[in-house]
């Protein structure tokens, strides 16, 4: 993107970023092998998404009273998407649970969230018009037992 462009297009370069960003948390969780680190970065991966999402929003949009939960402004700015949406609410209300070793969550958990958190990137992706990133060899690595 050239410098002209960033500068027309100011959230184009945060959109994108997080865009990458939340793909490298997916890739990083493929890589995991442990379920609660597979766990926390599907659910990093679909935070960082929501996140491309609304900073893509045009300011008038953004801003203004109302609810800052990002999973409700989600919602909000693309209903279609908002079953997910609130599969992600969910999951942040366990976050911290999970990150403090208080929650487990087993493999199976953590691949479906994983799987899950990939297709909403993409779909994320899609509504931005971002091409999506092929996922050719990406194998979910065996997670060990805690």
């Amino acid at each position: 993107m050239t410098e002209e462009m960033t500068h027309l297009m100011p959230h184009a370069a945060t959109t994108l970023d997080l865009l990458e960003r939340a793909r490298e948390a997916v890739t990083s969780g493929y890589a995991a092998s442990a379920a609660s680190t597979r766990y926390l970065a599907a659910s990093l991966g679909a935070l960082r998404a929501a996140a491309a999402l609304l900073a893509a929003r045009p300011a008038r949009e953004s801003s203004g009273p109302g609810p800052h939960d990002v999973w409700v402004l989600t919602a909000r700015a693309a209903p279609e998407l908002t079953e997910w949406a609130d599969r992600f609410a969910l999951v942040t209300g366990h976050r911290v649970g999970v990150e403090t070793g208080l929650v487990r969550v087993g493999a199976r958990e953590a691949d479906d969230l994983l799987r899950d958190a990939e297709t909403f990137v993409d779909l994320v992706a899609t509504r931005l018009g971002v091409p999506m990133a092929h996922a050719s060899g990406r194998r979910l690595v065996p997670v060990r037992s805690a």
